[in-house]
């Protein structure tokens, strides 16, 4: 009995009945002849074709993924501000709305001017921006910038006077807050 040799790959070929008889067309077996070396060159060329147009289509995909994102960065940092500036409105709003108000008295002005830094620091929170005030507090380089040192009955490097107060943006120092410190009283003999 003859079988087939075995396969080596896909190679296309008319489908060939699975059976240890030899196939038989009209009373005669049928020879199974082995690719030519045309054959097997013409489908290594198609596949290499189709491998080909399969790198050049995931490129092609790639390059549109990196040019999207590209774009969506710039969106984010040209957009980033907008929440932010969104909260500040209403802060812009109550001001103008105050200062239209010629005849106000001193007390709705200072309501006005309560309500609005209201708005302000509502804001802030919403944008995660936090004021540094380290009265009291024990000196940070990197939170506080210290403008002059006092000799002082505190302990040294404690925060004595804050000029003006800082702000972080998350972790982030905006502006440090602007301090004077204590330091030890000097001894004369």
């Amino acid at each position: 009995m003859n079988q087939d040799p075995p396969s080596t790959g896909p190679i296309e070929s008319p489908a060939q009945p699975i059976h240890n008889e030899p196939a038989m067309v009209e009373g005669e077996p049928l020879k199974v002849t082995e690719p030519t070396v045309d054959e097997k060159l013409a489908f290594a060329q198609h596949e290499i074709q189709e491998l080909k147009d399969a790198w050049l289509r995931a490129k092609a995909e790639a390059d549109n993924l990196r040019k999207r994102a590209q774009i969506d960065i710039a969106n984010a940092h040209k957009y980033a501000m907008e929440n932010f500036a969104d909260s500040l409105l209403p802060v812009k709003d109550s001001l103008e709305t105050t200062l239209a108000n010629e005849g106000a008295s001193w007390e709705t002005l200072k309501s006005g001017v309560e309500l609005t830094l209201r708005q302000l620091n509502s804001a802030f929170e919403k944008s995660k921006i936090v004021e540094i005030n380290p009265q009291d507090e024990k000196f940070d380089a990197n939170r506080h910038q210290a403008m002059n040192m006092v000799e002082s009955d505190r302990p040294a490097n404690t925060v004595i006077q804050v000029f003006q107060k800082g702000y972080l943006l998350h972790d982030r120092v905006l502006r440090p807050a602007l301090v004077a410190v204590a330091k030890n009283k000097s001894t004369t003999s």
